[in-house]
């Protein structure tokens, strides 16, 4: 592998050859170079050769950080300061206090963000060891919706674009003014407190004001991606016992005009309000009983929030599982709380900072970025469009965004393409990535496009409001790893036989903020607990000593520990998977594929090729001989017309039958296992 080293400026070269010869590890040469080139904008593909020649040197026995803790984030990073104020001498002091002493910790950090109560809880924590159930903070009284206003009116709330056009910022007196107007809204059209309220709405600032005033007025935000089909609409509405639906009138994505109204309507009688997508004219006829959103929110007066109990809910939100039926999630009023914490240890946001996270009400990372942003007093960067475009590498240039979110798969089409080369991504301060599992190499290119930034792996559930397991700036920072359970929640992975291991199936260790406690549509104790071991005495992601008793909460997913400590995820255990950062379940994907005609029935099975976002393959069972070139489109249309466009077939495999166990199951693991020996 070479370089041309008369490409880089001036005086790096020889440095750069003397690191890179002179070091007996890898890890040594690459932190020499990151020491020579900091501050210097290198092409990505320089960046990745310097990348590749330092890993010709021995690894050793720890894995290889692409980027190390630099004095900005040891004496300026939210950790380090909240570190600072309490005395700890090091991350470890830190990360055992607060899964040691969780309502201490809790505590501390409701106090640290200021979190707004209006009257104060009689304790912070009720739990009886052995418990499924958890009660924080007992008696207080809040509405979680205030806690989002607390920066000075004047700074900036949200800045926003559409392709082609200017930035567009709020400020924080501006959002508060429109989030209590809505509400007002709200309650003068007959909405009591805890009705539900469909919300099919992109990511936007009005979208953003809406949600924050459905929770001002105390009200469940029924939050639906806006990608969904009519029937998957109609299914998360039933379920979620909605009174009405918000959405735009059409939606405009990639240059094409998508009819959302019309989606809407196809899959609900209920009353519909419609918001312009153009800010002003309506491009839809209303149905006679809906309403446009000027005729509903005319210029009113604001009201104050509804002051609710800590765990009144405030969000329903959907996740697959195993069965046909989405999970229905309620958020609470503390889940924002777990948000906010992640935001400020895991992706050090500081106020001020502009935090960008391509992403929809639907998934909870839309949520998730309102409140980790304003609780912390940054800014929500929002672009009106989709993220691989140079029109969003430009949005992310000129807004000067700080922390921005990826899901693996827009990184993969970022690498392909090129396109972000081009732009001035300087102002990042840290990369963040969940949805999917990463490689290592799309990583490393995604921090060179700044820099060579840190890139913070972020992975946990709608059912745990953030995330289990993720890193921090205080920390090495080793591509597609992650190095610390997160703030205030710990885990253990046990292997098949139930002994704490280096690789399996990881649990966590309640309590903690966070964490659901109930289901709309079927048993949480079932879901989450039902046959599930105690936490053993040792063995604990982190080391600590958990209560006697503890009953281990079920996740599902699959994690081994690498050198010096980290940990890389494998994928789902059960038969959930993630597409293109989406959870969804084989039983879904088998539904709607199974309408295919001269299909008799499919097993859908989620499979990554060398590492990286899974991929939709289908193992299909037909009436007669199947034709591979009609049959793979007529899937892929079926799912984009009955589930969702965004999901796509990437092959389909011809069998007899499909493996089944003594009592019927599909052995889907069995058809993983032949994709893996495919060559």
């Amino acid at each position: 592998m070479s370089i041309d080293w008369s490409s880089l400026p001036g005086g790096f070269a020889p440095k750069l050859q003397e690191a890179l010869s002179g070091s007996e590890t890898a890890t040594a040469a690459w932190q020499q170079v990151i020491g020579i080139v900091s501050g210097t904008r290198l092409s990505p593909s320089i960046w990745q050769t310097l990348w590749n020649l330092a890993q010709e040197k021995p690894s050793g026995p720890t894995a290889v950080p692409m980027w190390f803790p630099d004095s900005d984030a040891l004496q300026n990073s939210c950790l380090a300061g909240w570190m600072a104020v309490r005395g700890d001498r090091s991350f470890e002091d830190f990360r055992q206090w607060s899964l040691t002493k969780r309502a201490e910790f809790w505590s501390a950090a409701a106090k640290r963000l200021e979190i707004r109560f209006r009257s104060a809880a009689s304790s912070i924590l009720k739990h009886e060891p052995g418990s499924t159930k958890a009660d924080w903070f007992p008696g207080a009284k809040l509405n979680i919706a205030e806690s989002c206003f607390l920066a000075e009116p004047s700074n900036p709330a949200i800045v926003s674009a559409k392709p082609g056009h200017p930035l567009r910022t709020i400020s924080y007196g501006e959002l508060k003014s429109q989030a209590a107007k809505i509400a007002g809204s709200i309650v003068r059209a007959g909405y009591q407190p805890d009705d539900a309220l469909g919300v099919v709405l992109p990511m936007t600032a009005e979208s953003v004001a809406l949600y924050l005033g459905i929770i001002w007025a105390g009200c469940r935000a029924v939050s639906i991606a806006d990608s969904f089909a009519p029937p998957e609409i109609a299914n998360r509405l039933r379920i979620a016992g909605a009174r009405a639906v918000f959405t735009y009138d059409v939606q405009v994505r990639g240059g094409k005009t998508l009819p959302l109204y019309q989606r809407v309507c196809d899959s609900t009688e209920l009353p519909v309000i419609v918001l312009p997508e153009d800010e002003s004219t309506l491009q839809v006829t209303l149905r006679a009983n809906d309403r446009s959103w000027n005729e509903f929110r005319p210029e009113g007066q604001a009201i104050e929030p509804h002051i609710a109990s800590s765990d009144a809910v405030i969000n329903v939100l959907f996740s697959s599982g195993t069965t046909g039926d989405p999970k229905a999630i309620p958020w609470t009023q503390l889940t924002p709380l777990k948000c906010a914490v992640d935001g400020l240890v895991h992706q050090d946001i500081r106020p001020g900072h502009v935090v960008c996270w391509p992403t929809s009400l639907g998934w909870m990372m839309g949520p998730w970025l309102i409140f980790a942003a304003l609780i912390n007093r940054g800014t929500i960067a929002l672009f009106e469009g989709v993220p691989v475009t140079e029109d969003f590498g430009r949005f992310v240039q000129d807004a000067r965004v700080n922390m921005l979110g990826v899901v693996p798969t827009i990184v993969r089409a970022w690498r392909e393409s090129k396109i972000m080369e081009q732009f001035d991504w300087s102002g990042i301060h840290v990369f963040s990535s969940t949805g999917e599992s990463s490689r290592s190499d799309d990583m490393v290119y995604l921090g060179s496009l700044a820099g060579m930034r840190p890139v913070i792996e972020y992975c946990g559930g709608t059912e745990i409001g953030g995330g289990y397991i993720s890193s921090t700036v205080l920390q090495p920072n080793v591509p597609a790893a992650f190095s610390t359970p997160g703030a205030g929640l710990d885990f253990v992975i046990l292997d098949e036989a139930g002994n704490p291991a280096d690789e399996g199936q990881l649990f966590l260790i309640p309590p903690a903020i966070g964490l659901s406690s109930s289901l709309l549509n079927r048993d949480h104790d079932e879901t989450y607990f039902a046959d599930n071991p105690k936490c053993p005495d040792h063995g604990t992601a982190s080391g600590t000593k958990p209560s006697p008793g503890t009953l281990l909460r079920r996740h599902g997913d699959h994690f081994r520990r690498i050198p010096s400590g980290y940990f890389a995820a494998g994928g789902r255990v059960d038969d959930t998977m993630n597409l293109g950062g989406i959870k969804t379940s084989s039983a879904e994907i088998e539904r709607v594929l199974n309408l295919v005609p001269g299909v008799h029935e499919t097993a859908a099975v989620a499979w990554s090729d060398g590492g990286g976002p899974e991929e939709l393959h289908v193992f299909v069972v037909c009436h007669e001989t199947p034709q591979a070139d009609t049959l793979l489109p007529a899937m892929n249309q079926r799912l984009k017309t009955d589930l969702n466009p965004l999901f796509k077939v990437r092959a389909i495999h011809p069998v007899d039958k499909l493996p089944r166990t003594a009592s019927n199951k599909v052995m889907r693991r069995l058809l993983r296992d032949q994709l893996m020996k495919q060559p």
